[in-house]
């Protein structure tokens, strides 16, 4: 049988849509300086249907970046307490030339509703407004569990406010679980919890050379070139197959257990398809003896992702470069240390550093991977909740992303994450023509209900 917090969120599907179109309109893109009224208005935005639909304690918070928003509603007495987590900010809609329909005029073609922010992650951030919005109607005005809200603004941008926010902040949010609502289902129609997320140390590796820019026809064969120390020392961090090469790298890793490996070889996942349409290379790279969610999911990597430095204009300039640089990235997982990663990555850097070459390495973020435990009460509810919504199993994965959030939750706060999304894998996250498939929005509000009612019994 339905409940009637269901029956409500089903009668009010068109208005949540249209509510939802409002959000997406206003261009909250965190990065962009000239955007920053736009973001405090997506955050208004927000903190007001907060308070419209019953929540309590309603703030916008304002921080060095963009406000957090943080809400509550706290008189389930004996019942858990969930810390909902969402963020209103979104990535830049550039190349807008590619878009075929304006990024902030959402429109809706073939049962999906395409805009910047559709799926990542406002789309997702009004599922948990809506489903709590139901909630209190369908039960005369009260919720069945106690609900936290935090909303950030800077997620985009790397979410320092809140990772700050999080460490003072602690007895204010403390909860039993959080939920968050910003990951995607495996396969269309396949219901999906994420149990993991890679860490990650992000580096930008800065080589000095001369004091200026040289003439390499008068300096060439004297001078030290720092594209070639870069060149050299980056060479030697992986070998040709793929392995890292800094020692001690692996001693930690922490390889999924046969049970996870095992319900893994179960997904629908066919290689040649990845290969072909989410990579689109010739072939695809990476350790060998690992399957591709393996490899993507529960090994470590080390990335180069762009070394600006020295003359990249058309034509020719014949220039040995005074500085150039590196960004470097590894993504680790269970059971690596950050800081003793960046400690091994450090004195590797230092022993190969070319003479006459000067080594500075500047750390963007770091965080550890981290894993939720399948067996915990939430986990089986959000499970349940979902086979009633799909009519199908639920299945577990990892994501060989990282959600800095989430491991602050488990690390600051000892909280366990359930990452309940329903984006879907070709939904565009972060390119032209994002979507959100409008079935999914409906389904994750319901997904939502069911859960925390059955958390609340």
């Amino acid at each position: 049988m339905a409940s009637s917090a269901v029956t409500y969120a089903k009668d009010n599907q068109q208005r949540f849509l249209g509510e939802l179109k409002d959000l997406l309109r206003i261009p909250s893109v965190s990065t962009a300086p000239e955007h920053k009224d736009d973001v405090r208005r997506a955050a208004e935005f927000v903190a007001n249907d907060l308070r419209r639909i019953g929540m309590e304690n309603v703030e916008i918070i304002p921080t060095k970046g963009h406000p957090l928003i943080y809400a509550d509603w706290l008189h389930a007495a004996g019942k858990p307490t969930v810390l909902c987590y969402a963020h209103y900010d979104v990535q830049p809609a550039e190349p807008l030339n590619e878009w075929l329909s304006p990024p902030f005029e959402p429109t809706e073609r073939n049962d999906n509703i395409y805009a910047r922010g559709a799926v990542d992650d406002k789309g997702q951030l009004w599922m948990e407004l809506k489903a709590v919005e139901a909630l209190m109607k369908g039960h005369g005005g009260k919720l069945p569990l106690n609900v936290k809200f935090i909303i950030e603004g800077e997620e985009e941008v790397g979410g320092e406010s809140i990772a700050a926010y999080i460490r003072k902040e602690k007895a204010k949010l403390k909860a039993d679980f959080a939920l968050v609502c910003d990951t995607e289902l495996f396969a269309p129609n396949l219901p999906t919890l994420c149990v993991g997320l890679r860490g990650l140390v992000y580096t930008e590796i800065e080589a000095k050379g001369a004091m200026t820019d040289l003439h390499s026809g008068m300096y060439g064969g004297a001078a030290p070139n720092p594209f070639f120390a870069l060149i050299e020392v980056i060479s030697k961090l992986k070998d040709a197959k793929g392995k890292i090469l800094i020692p001690g790298f692996y001693s930690k890793v922490k390889a999924p257990t046969k049970a996870e490996l095992k319900a893994w070889k179960k997904l629908p996942f066919k290689e040649e398809h990845y290969r072909k349409t989410e990579v689109g290379s010739k072939v695809l790279t990476g350790e060998p003896g690992y399957s591709v969610l393996y490899r993507t999911w529960a090994r470590p990597t080390l990335e180069v992702h762009g070394m600006p430095g020295g003359f990249i204009a058309a034509g020719a300039k014949t220039v040995i470069p005074a500085k150039a640089s590196a960004k470097v990235s590894m993504r680790l997982v269970p059971n690596q240390d950050p800081d003793d990663i960046l400690k091994r990555y450090l004195a590797f850097i230092k022993k190969h550093t070319p003479k006459g070459i000067e080594m500075n390495v500047k750390v963007h973020s770091k965080g550890p991977a981290c894993v939720v435990s399948t067996d915990n009460p939430y986990i089986k509810a959000a499970t349940e909740a979902m086979h009633d919504v799909f009519k199908k199993n639920t299945v577990f994965i990892r994501s060989g992303g990282s959600i800095p959030v989430v491991t602050d939750f488990q690390s600051v706060m000892k909280l366990p994450s359930v990452m309940m999304g329903f984006g879907l894998p070709d939904d565009n996250l972060h390119a032209p023509n994002e979507k959100f498939h409008i079935p999914n929005f409906y389904r994750g509000i319901e997904s939502i209900i069911r859960f925390f009612e059955k958390l609340g019994e």
